[in-house]
C-alpha cells in the first residue's frame, strides 16, 4: 500500500484508504477503479472490496517507518475527504504527516467541501500540501473552496482535462498540474487548452507542471509542451510564519 510511484509529481503513494465513488465528469475513466478490479482479480487481500470504500488502520502509520525523505501521495487511490471516511480517520491520518516533517505530503481532493469545512480542525505545517482536481470550468467552485484553506502550498490537478479553462482564480494558488487523460477510452485534451492555462500561470506567477498528453498510450504522446518539458515544483520556505489566506509562497 506504500509504492514508488510512476506519476511524474511524486515520488511514493501512501493509501491508508482505498476505493471511491464518482461525483464528476472527471471520474468518468478513473484510473483508480480500473486499477482496483485488476489487483482484486490478483487476489491482493487488501483488494477484496474492489472499489467499494475502505479504511486501512494498520497503515496510518507507516511513514515513520521510512527516515529518508520522500514526496509522497497521499490517498492514490482514494479520497481523503470522501464523505464515508470519519472525521477521526482524518485526524489520524494529519496527526502522522505532522510527525513525519521529513516528508512532503501530497493531498488531492475532489470533495473540495468537506476539505473546507474540516480544514480550520486540522494542522497544516508546511511539509502538508493540498490541492483540488479541476478538470473544465463546472469544477471551479473547488477552486474558491480551497482558496479557505491555510496550507502553505495549495494546488491544482487539472486531469484529465477535458475541457478549456480560461479564466482560473489563481489567487492563493501556488502550483497547477495539467495532464490528459490516458487509459482505454481516454478523452482528446486540446493543445489550446494546455498553452491556456500555461499562459494564465506565467502571467499570475503560478508554479507549472505538464504531466501529459495522454491518450490510449500515453508513453507515445509523451509530455513534451512547445518543444521543452515542464517539471517545476512549488518552492517551500519553512522559515516564514504559518501561511494565512493572504500569503502566497
Amino acid at each position: 500500500m506504500a509504492t514508488q510511484s510512476k506519476i511524474e509529481w511524486t515520488q511514493n503513494t501512501w493509501n491508508p484508504v482505498t476505493g471511491c465513488s464518482k461525483i464528476s465528469a472527471g471520474c468518468k475513466n478513473c484510473y483508480a477503479k480500473r486499477m482496483s478490479k485488476r489487483l482484486q482479480a490478483m487476489g491482493l487481500p487488501r483488494y477484496r472490496n474492489g472499489f467499494e470504500l475502505t479504511l486501512h488502520k494498520d497503515l496510518l502509520d507507516l511513514p515513520f517507518k521510512w527516515k529518508q525523505p520522500r514526496l509522497i501521495f497521499v490517498n492514490s487511490m482514494s479520497d481523503l475527504f470522501h464523505e464515508k471516511v470519519p472525521v477521526d480517520f482524518i485526524l489520524h491520518v494529519f496527526n502522522t504527516m505532522v510527525y513525519c516533517p521529513q516528508h512532503t505530503f501530497q493531498i488531492l481532493t475532489k470533495r473540495s467541501e468537506r476539505l473546507r469545512e474540516l480544514a480550520p480542525s486540522l494542522p497544516w505545517p508546511s511539509n502538508i500540501w493540498v490541492g483540488v482536481s479541476v478538470e473544465d470550468e463546472n469544477a471551479l467552485n473547488r477552486i474558491h473552496d480551497l482558496h479557505h484553506v491555510p496550507a502553505w502550498v495549495r494546488f491544482l490537478s487539472c486531469e484529465p482535462l477535458i475541457g478549456p479553462i480560461n479564466h482560473l482564480p489563481l489567487e492563493r494558488i501556488h502550483w497547477v498540474i495539467v495532464g490528459g487523460e490516458s487509459g482505454p477510452k481516454a478523452r482528446l485534451m486540446e493543445r489550446s487548452w494546455v498553452e491556456s492555462i500555461q499562459l494564465q500561470c506565467e502571467v499570475a506567477k503560478v508554479t507549472f507542471f505538464f504531466k501529459q498528453w495522454g491518450g490510449v498510450r500515453k508513453y507515445r504522446t509523451g509530455r513534451v509542451l512547445n518543444g521543452r518539458t515542464y517539471d517545476d515544483m512549488p518552492v517551500v520556505l519553512p522559515s516564514l510564519p504559518q501561511a494565512d489566506l493572504g500569503m502566497s509562497l
